[in-house]
């Protein structure tokens, strides 16, 4: 979905850039990288470990480190660990647990059920 407002964006942005000088094709950069930052931001898990993926890196994480996970004031969840850490899991919401709990194995729990 977010690819899909994006998208709406770079057709408001033609109206600007067809409409003014030249250099302002360089507006179009603006929706290019937004859209590297959308596919970029991501969390997978498997049986055996979680990754988050950040802008810049990632923090691969196995699931028996995690304590547990929490839901702060930001959208996306974050993973507690048994050091006292924590590490934000992008794109994993509150409605996206039943999916998080299918990749761990029964870990997580649904809260749904």
């Amino acid at each position: 979905m977010a690819h899909v407002a994006i998208g709406f964006m770079f057709i408001g942005l033609m109206a600007v850039v067809f409409a003014g000088p030249a250099w302002f094709v360089v507006l179009f950069l603006i929706p290019v990288a937004l859209s590297y930052v959308v596919m970029r931001y991501r969390t997978t898990a498997d049986y055996e470990k979680v990754v988050a993926r950040t802008l810049f890196g990632h923090h691969t994480v196995r699931w028996e480190d995690i304590d547990g996970l929490r839901f702060g004031r930001r959208a996306w969840a974050v993973a507690r660990l048994h050091d006292g850490s924590e590490v934000p899991l992008p794109a994993v919401t509150f409605a996206t647990l039943p999916q998080l709990t299918a990749a761990s194995g029964g870990r997580v729990p649904n809260p749904y059920e």
